[in-house]
């Protein structure tokens, strides 16, 4: 008996301000460990929600869980509306793209080749035509073109971050899941990573972005959720959220907070 292959639901656009992506008391449990525990959070397009907190607060669980890598967990995710089950693997790729800490290759991948492997979700769609143009333009925004031909090991750990930005920037997906894009960045490359970020949720999409960086956190991001041992602390604007006693208690140390000078955005200092 012959099986028809069922084709694939092609995203559709969606106004600003819609809930793309949401947990609704999302909770995680490894072995007798409460990694989440009834976390709620919704992430809209067309803006930039930064997930902060200590080691261990649950951030990156959380994001693996809303990028559907967590195999069990209590409660409900949604994606563009529709809970993560709704989803082939081809679909959830067309609408949501993951960014890990880290990136493994085995073989010789040139980085064109991987920026490449972003595209894979519109293999046989209309949007397969757009390629060359999206992965050329991707490399050139994230400052990886001139890297086009070497192959993807040889490069050092802050270029593969890079790279690996680019293919998921390549994917085009409505919503962007980071996970700590920055942490191998110089200065000049953290800025021009969350910049573009910023840009993506300027233009419609919603973009989630794990951070340790407070003060990346401060200049970049829309919303800010602080997570503390699995739950929420707090969420809203960076303003808000980001105040002396909050922050302390959340990391278990003193600190400051100041106005920007120029832009007035918040400026942690931890108290020395």
């Amino acid at each position: 008996m012959r099986l028809l292959r069922r084709r694939q639901r092609l995203p559709e656009p969606m106004p600003l301000g819609y809930p793309a992506l949401s947990a609704e008391q999302v909770s995680v449990n490894l072995g007798t460990a409460k990694i989440l525990d009834g976390v709620s959070l919704t992430a809209h397009t067309g803006e930039l929600l930064a997930l902060v907190g200590p080691n261990g607060a649950g951030k990156s669980t959380l994001l693996a869980a809303l990028a559907g890598d967590v195999s069990s967990y209590g409660g409900v995710i949604r994606l563009t509306g529709e809970e993560l089950s709704h989803w082939s693997d081809t679909e959830a790729a067309m609408r949501r793209a993951v960014l890990l800490q880290r990136i493994t290759l085995t073989f010789p991948f040139t980085v064109r080749e991987v920026v490449a492997m972003g595209r894979s979700p519109w293999l046989g769609t209309p949007r397969e035509v757009d390629d060359d143009r999206v992965i050329a333009e991707t490399m050139a925004l994230t400052d990886t073109a001139q890297f086009a031909d070497r192959v993807f090991r040889s490069l050092s750990g802050g270029e593969q971050a890079r790279v690996a930005l680019a293919r998921v920037l390549a994917q085009e997906a409505s919503v962007l899941l980071l996970d700590e894009p920055t942490a191998a960045l110089d200065l000049r490359h953290q800025e021009l990573v969350l910049a573009l970020a910023r840009d993506r949720a300027r233009d419609g999409e919603a973009v989630v972005v794990v951070l340790h960086d407070l003060n990346l956190a401060a200049a970049y991001a829309d919303r800010v959720a602080v997570l503390d041992r699995g739950r929420i602390a707090a969420v809203g604007a960076p303003d808000d959220v980001l105040e002396p006693e909050l922050l302390a208690r959340v990391y278990r140390h003193p600190v400051e907070v100041l106005p920007h000078p120029r832009t007035q955005a918040p400026i942690i200092l931890a108290r020395r």
